[in-house]
């Protein structure tokens, strides 16, 4: 098997998720739609208050990651272009969203983060080298040369979350697709220097089990394969459609994936596939430190519950509220419209590519290390638990009120020592451009 260079990688994914296909074509939102956007959010009931439109397509000029080919906000799912691999001797299927190089991210579609250049110094195991099959003319005339993986996600094991006495932590748990030997989403095609972020989502030729993922990821409700045979002259693109993620960034809701995690508490909880390795990616506490290859997302353990509260947020509100014990599926209506109307984790994010300062907007990252936050007794009390958007009033209140916000058990605020791969999809009301604070004296705010 011969190689090929990276730029041949390159024009395979420019030319399958950003040239071709059916991209999402909803037009761009008038001034007219926008307002009558807020106004709908400002009064839509409960725990979705505040995450903009719940229903319809999300209108393209609100994607961040262009080769997305449609996000339905009703079914809660982002439809990605999926490309063939091969591990162990069988077919897998990858999905791309990050690549280390500005150029290489433009041609494919794909969120530019720099940071994942660093991911595997001093973790060598978190970025794995793959390598390209050479196809002749006769056998290619068009489309992705296969991908070849050293490793691969297992899928066949049960997801198992039975909720605690108060919901979170887990009573038990335990994933429901662990990393074999070798994988990590993270990959570097042999000979070159680019890392990309290719999580694989199925094993196999298909029938994909879309209800309870035994070949599949948790998060996978629907796949399409293009036939083999293709009439002269087309290209008929397969796709994935992926549960999503809601969020916040600088005070605006987003959408994003989630599809790895180091903690097998948290890939339970992110319907994630465990990946041991990525605890060792540099590194915990480093944020946009030099050598560093994450970025920080902000959880709470213990914020608001109940469907009805505008102000839920956090882990014990999707154990509770989101049906984080039941397997997602297209057919589980009531868990797809359960987090549709902001029963999810609601993380707050930090830097995101649409940050009007480069130097955040290039400082995205999507390996996050999560600062889980613990609301105090006098927080509780005093009724300050409130749902938090923007990174800068999170590690505000860090710093200043420490009587109000802490780390887990009370530890000191900052990394848990958690991280989550998690790639933007896009927003769905204004793009986050500012946070709504500036930082405080000594709070964790990013070095200058």
């Amino acid at each position: 098997m011969r190689t090929l260079s990276i730029s041949t990688w390159a024009l395979a994914l420019w030319s399958i998720s950003g040239c071709s296909g059916s991209p999402q074509d909803t037009g761009t939102s008038s001034a007219a739609d926008k307002a009558a956007t807020d106004v709908a959010d400002r009064d839509a009931p409960g725990a979705s208050k505040g995450l903009g439109p719940l229903s319809g397509l999300l209108p393209s000029d609100n994607l961040v990651l262009p080769s997305v080919i449609q996000v339905d906000l009703t079914a809660e799912t982002v439809r990605l272009p999926l490309y063939k691999g091969m591990a162990n001797g069988h077919t897998v299927w990858f999905i791309v969203t990050e690549a280390s190089d500005p150029g290489l991210a433009e041609n494919g579609g794909l969120n530019y983060a720099p940071k994942l250049a660093n991911m595997a110094d001093g973790c060598p195991e978190c970025v794995q080298t793959v390598t390209q099959d050479s196809p002749s003319a006769a056998a290619n005339r068009f489309g992705q040369a296969v991908i070849n993986f050293k490793g691969e996600p297992d899928f066949s094991p049960t997801r198992v979350a039975v909720p605690g006495p108060n919901g979170f932590p887990l009573a038990s748990f335990a994933p429901g697709a662990v990393a074999g030997e070798g994988y990590s989403p993270f990959i570097r095609i042999d000979g070159g220097s680019v890392v990309f972020n290719a999580p694989i989502v199925a094993v196999g030729d298909g029938p994909f089990d879309v209800v309870h993922h035994t070949n599949t990821a948790d998060r996978a409700l629907g796949i399409h394969i293009a036939p083999s045979t293709v009439p002269s002259g087309q290209y008929l693109e397969s796709w994935v459609d992926m549960l999503l993620v809601k969020g916040f960034d600088a005070g605006e809701p987003i959408l994003y994936l989630s599809t790895e995690a180091d903690d097998a508490q948290a890939a339970t909880l992110e319907r994630a596939t465990y990946v041991p390795a990525l605890a060792n990616a540099p590194y915990n506490g480093g944020d946009d430190f030099v050598g560093s290859a994450r970025e920080r997302l902000f959880g709470f353990v213990n914020g608001r519950t109940g469907a009805d509260n505008p102000e839920a947020q956090g882990f014990r509100h999707i154990i509770l509220d989101g049906h984080a014990s039941e397997d997602a599926s297209a057919d589980n209506v009531a868990l797809i419209n359960a987090l549709r109307d902001g029963g999810d984790l609601l993380n707050v994010f930090g830097d995101f590519p649409t940050l009007k300062d480069p130097r955040h907007a290039d400082a995205y990252s999507p390996l996050w290390d999560a600062q889980l936050g613990e609301w105090t007794a006098k927080a509780l009390k005093e009724g300050a638990d409130k749902r938090q958007i923007d990174e800068n009033v999170v590690f505000n209140l860090a710093a200043n009120r420490p009587d109000l916000l802490t780390g887990p058990g009370g530890a000191p605020y900052g990394s848990v020592g958690i991280d989550i791969n998690c790639a933007v999809i896009g927003f769905t009301r204004k793009a986050p451009t500012m946070n709504l604070a500036d930082p405080a004296p000594n709070s964790q705010f990013p070095p200058r």
